[in-house]
């Protein structure tokens, strides 16, 4: 009777033990001895990494127990060390990396490279690949083996011949400074990024004009920068900025190269004549005007954006003939300037009497340049004398504008504030005959 009460409890017993020992079993197994570094191995011990999409690469596999860092590392027959990972955190856990012979950068002996190598393939040879781990208590440990590479692609992509111009940029569209040409070479076909680095690490890409070379073709490369105020974008702050091009090709070896851009009174300029609160926009001295008499007129322009606005001659208050226009006293159109013009239905050139848009009193001498700042308003008279008839009509429609030559006359800039001014013209027998009087043409001391 007693044995066979015990028996139960025996055989309960021999089962946890048993338990527990197929538990432990399964446990070292799965987690092995105490060691940090396991289950090491490099699947190929041959690769031809040329990108031909034929034994490319291999897989590196490696396991942890338990946290640490990683670096796995390649050395030649000459002991030189190539570094793929370097000191790398890792949680515990098991893992499986595409190695495709491409190392962290270096440079070979009396080797010439223009640019920054940041990833490379290492030459054919024969490489001893080591897995290192070590945990926080700074136990270390590492398992090698041997991997051959032959059939390399060992041309860098290198960037040759950068150039740059203008170093300073005003992207302001005052026609000076504009644009940033920029050229180079790739010596190898070729991923390309060119880019304009930002302090918070933001990357603004500058675009490639194709010319005669394909993009990421080898050969030269062409680039025009903006800064982005041609589509009405603010540019980036004023301030020196990298300008870095990126080379990675096929096997992923990366080159990089980097130059300085400053940039000086950005922005997309904004200016208007100013409509006062009350009364007219354009306030013309008269609305009857008589043959060999001057029609005056004053308006106000206000520079409201946050960049300069380049302005050119004649001064205000000159006073033109009506058979005159700006070309005639020598203020050719300039790119990138502001004017203020007036214009009449039957003008054969647009707005053909033109003024700077202050006074030297005004405005503020950049570079040599006149420039309306930030903020600025400035008052505008000007004159013209009417030798002839300006015009079928009579009254005579007349209008002023605010010209950015060559670059818009924008809607709210044209036909402000048109009025209908009379010409008071007497009869063929009595039309009288205006006093000549010399061209006030442009003189060197007024370029600018």
């Amino acid at each position: 009777m007693f044995e066979q009460k015990r028996t139960p409890i025996i055989v309960g017993i021999v089962a946890f033990l048993l338990v527990g020992a197929a538990i432990a079993a399964g446990w070292r197994v799965v987690r092995g001895d105490n060691s940090l570094l396991r289950q090491v191995s490099v699947e190929a011990d041959e690769i031809t990494p040329n990108a031909d999409g034929e034994s490319d690469i291999t897989y590196i596999n490696y396991a942890l127990s338990r946290n640490g860092r990683v670096s796995i590392y390649l050395e030649n027959e000459n002991g030189d060390r190539f570094t793929f990972r370097d000191n790398k955190a890792r949680g515990a856990g098991a893992y499986r990396v595409a190695f495709s012979g491409i190392v962290d950068g270096f440079t070979l002996p009396d080797e010439q490279v223009q640019g920054q190598i940041l990833a490379r393939l290492l030459p054919d040879g024969r490489y001893t690949w080591t897995v290192a781990a070590t945990d926080h208590h700074n136990v270390t440990e590492q398992v090698q083996g041997q991997l051959q590479i032959r059939d390399a692609d060992p041309q860098l992509p290198d960037i040759r011949g950068f150039w740059m111009a203008p170093k300073i940029f005003t992207p302001n569209r005052d026609g000076l400074d504009d644009r940033v040409k920029i050229t180079l070479e790739l010596a190898k076909e070729a991923n390309l990024r060119l880019f304009l680095l930002m302090p918070d690490g933001q990357e603004l890409p500058i675009t490639e004009d194709e010319y005669e070379n394909p993009i990421g073709a080898a050969g030269p490369h062409y680039f025009d920068y903006e800064g982005g105020v041609d589509d009405g974008a603010t540019p980036p702050p004023d301030g020196t900025y990298p300008v870095v091009a990126i080379a990675q090709d096929q096997e992923g070896q990366k080159v990089r190269l980097q130059d300085e851009l400053t940039i000086q009174y950005g922005g997309v300029p904004r200016a208007h004549i100013y409509p006062p609160p009350t009364g007219d926009t354009v306030r013309w001295q008269a609305t009857a005007v008589a043959i060999c008499d001057t029609l005056h007129f004053t308006v106000t322009v206000e520079n409201y954006g946050t960049t300069p606005i380049r302005t050119s001659g004649p001064p205000p208050g000159t006073v033109y003939d009506s058979d005159w226009n700006y070309n005639t006293l020598g203020w050719f159109t300039e790119s990138g300037v502001f004017r203020v013009g007036i214009g009449f239905e039957n003008e054969i050139t647009n707005y053909p009497y033109r003024w700077a848009v202050g006074t030297l009193a005004d405005l503020e001498e950049i570079d040599g340049h006149y420039y309306l700042m930030p903020g600025a308003r400035a008052v505008v008279t000007g004159g013209i004398r009417l030798t002839n008839v300006l015009g079928q009509r009579n009254p005579q429609p007349v209008w002023a504008g605010l010209i950015h030559e060559d670059v818009e006359i924008s809607q709210f800039n044209a036909r402000v504030d048109p009025a209908s001014i009379q010409v008071d013209v007497p009869d063929e027998g009595h039309m009288p005959e205006c006093e000549p009087r010399d061209v006030p043409v442009r003189s060197p001391a007024e370029d600018g």
